[in-house]
């Protein structure tokens, strides 16, 4: 029998039980910077010695912190289903707590690429990534091509080569789930929209959401709570 497709799309609510730190609920500060210095493309161009220092912090707080019970309970959904993780988070969580199938819309924290090159419908080539684990870089770190390492992170002001996959995702789901993220970031606050008509779709988040869809159920929970809610509420159906 063929198994149904699960599709989780995850936000920061799902790692900050992790100890992986927010910006959204702090008035658009992130470790005491600015978003707009750290996360933009218009703060790299001002000043990429900061952005560079500000990622080497958080690549080595992420090698300080483990995957919670949200995050496994994520991936023990490929138990049952055919699971596809779709996540706004740049940490490597999902993976560690053995998520075999994760986009990453905004790119991923362990790994550096030139700041010239170079992306397509499916993201960036395998030949310009470079997985550095918690290493840090600075400036005059050289790709092989010749050009400075930069985070490989998708900040405010650039595209998300990775979306189109993301919407095949949520187009293919016969479940939809999305856990700790406000939708209010797009383009993936839109995602959701791309899911069939019968399709039901499932959000944790202990706050209230803004979305209207007859198709959604709302647990108000934190994810590693809601996590549970959702599993004891698909078996039994």
């Amino acid at each position: 029998m063929k198994r149904k497709r699960l599709t989780v799309l995850t936000g920061a609510g799902v790692s900050a039980e992790s100890g992986i730190s927010t910006f959204r609920d702090s008035d658009g500060l992130w470790e005491n910077h600015n978003v707009e210095d750290v996360a933009s493309i218009e703060g790299w161009y001002r000043n990429p010695a900061l952005v560079l220092d500000f990622y080497n912090a958080r690549r080595a707080q992420l090698f300080t912190v483990k995957p919670n019970a949200a995050h496994e309970a994520i991936a023990s959904l490929e138990n049952e289903y055919d699971v596809t993780v779709v996540t706004q988070n740049v940490d490597n969580l999902h993976e560690r707590a053995g998520s075999t199938r994760v986009i990453h819309l905004h790119g991923e924290l362990t790994k550096v690429r030139p700041e010239n090159c170079c992306n397509d419908r499916d993201g960036y080539s395998e030949e310009t990534v470079f997985d550095i684990g918690p290493e840090a870089i600075h400036i005059g770190d050289m790709a092989p091509n010749g050009a400075q390492l930069r985070p490989h992170i998708v900040w405010f002001g650039e595209a998300v080569p990775k979306i189109e996959s993301a919407i095949d995702a949520v187009e293919a789901a016969d479940i939809l789930l999305i856990v700790g993220t406000s939708l209010q970031v797009y383009p993936a606050a839109g995602l959701y929209r791309y899911a069939k008509m019968t399709t039901p779709i499932y959000i944790i988040d202990p706050k209230d959401v803004a979305v209207r869809d007859g198709r959604l159920t709302h647990i108000k929970d934190v994810a590693t709570k809601g996590m549970e809610t959702f599993k004891n509420l698909i078996n039994s159906k």
